[in-house]
């Protein structure tokens, strides 16, 4: 089979903890050809969604010392061609956020492409109906108390009444711009108003979960099933776990509570075309649904000594 991945560009991978690299390598090692291109590639031709597309060959990360290593140079392109993304099995769309006006351009450019003939991962619809941060929202019984607003005023109530809130910018990655906040900083009004780019923008605001400190789960979800988890804890004085700004990784399982809580997720997934999705577990609680690139592939392999990778690509060949 033939898979192309959209990414950002592939030298800025770093191919011992991208996620997207993970994949790559499971699919090339079972057979299949892997090829890449970014989003500022697509185009629509006849009505129909085309890229410019190169065979990308991987030289496969190895585990030294219970850490991935790869080789200094660890991929090969060739020349890019343009072809019909209708030519390949399957499409991953695995661009990071921001989810902006570019972004979106490209979901519109993979509409384009008959889902009969070649599975997208994720649906551009289901990407553009799953903003990261509110497409938790519709899940009230499994997330902390939460507002959205860029209202001061209604911010500064809320998190006066919880004593302390973690304010999400909606449009973030991997912990950018993520902050905590208590009703008496000083700083208050200013982090609102540089936050919600004075009061234009509105922003997640999460009552604090005193777990947090225990660290941040991310489960991996594939077809609406949880495969997998990797606990990220904070370290030093930092009080977010993402792996981005220096969280730890720790191996971990898989709770009752939290089964249940992809248990309410997994239909919602399946009937908007999410089918790799990583969710944020704190205390008992969704924070989070990431569907654009998520991550943690690499560290749950690692830990649970499995291969995610091959699981998703298993999968997608038996499902067609």
């Amino acid at each position: 089979m033939k898979f192309v991945f959209i990414i950002d560009p592939i030298q800025r991978l770093i191919p011992g903890h991208d996620t997207s690299v993970a994949l790559m390598e499971a699919a090339q090692e079972l057979g299949h050809e892997i090829w890449v291109t970014q989003a500022e590639n697509l185009s629509v031709i006849g009505g129909k969604a085309w890229g410019l597309l190169s065979r990308v060959r991987l030289k496969p990360v190895k585990l030294i010392e219970g850490k991935w290593v790869a080789e200094e140079v660890w991929y090969e392109l060739e020349t890019p061609t343009l072809q019909p993304l209708e030519a390949m099995n399957a499409v991953f769309m695995r661009t990071d956020p921001p989810v902006n006006i570019p972004y979106l351009y490209a979901t519109y450019i993979l509409d384009c492409i008959d889902e009969k003939k070649t599975r997208v991962i994720n649906s551009p619809r289901g990407l553009r109906a799953a903003n990261e941060k509110m497409y938790a929202l519709q899940f009230s019984e499994a997330i902390p108390e939460t507002i959205v607003s860029q209202n001061k005023e209604v911010i500064r109530k809320f998190v006066e009444e919880k004593g302390a809130a973690v304010l999400k910018p909606l449009g973030g990655k991997a912990g950018e711009g993520i902050l905590f906040m208590d009703g008496g900083d000083r700083n208050f009004n200013s982090l609102i108003e540089i936050s919600t780019q004075q009061g234009k923008v509105p922003v997640m605001v999460q009552a604090y979960l005193p777990a947090a400190k225990d660290g941040d789960k991310r489960i991996v979800l594939l077809n609406g099933e949880a495969i997998g988890a990797v606990n990220r804890i904070p370290t030093g004085n930092e009080f977010r776990g993402n792996m981005a700004v220096g969280g730890r990784v720790a191996k971990t399982e898989i709770t009752d509570r939290e089964y249940e809580i992809c248990g309410q997720l997994g239909p919602v997934l399946r009937r908007d075309g999410l089918y790799f999705v990583g969710i944020d577990v704190i205390g008992g609680y969704l924070t989070e649904i990431n569907v654009t690139s998520p991550t943690g592939v690499r560290e749950i392999d690692l830990l649970d000594d499995v291969c995610l990778g091959k699981k998703v690509i298993e999968w997608l060949v038996v499902s067609g």
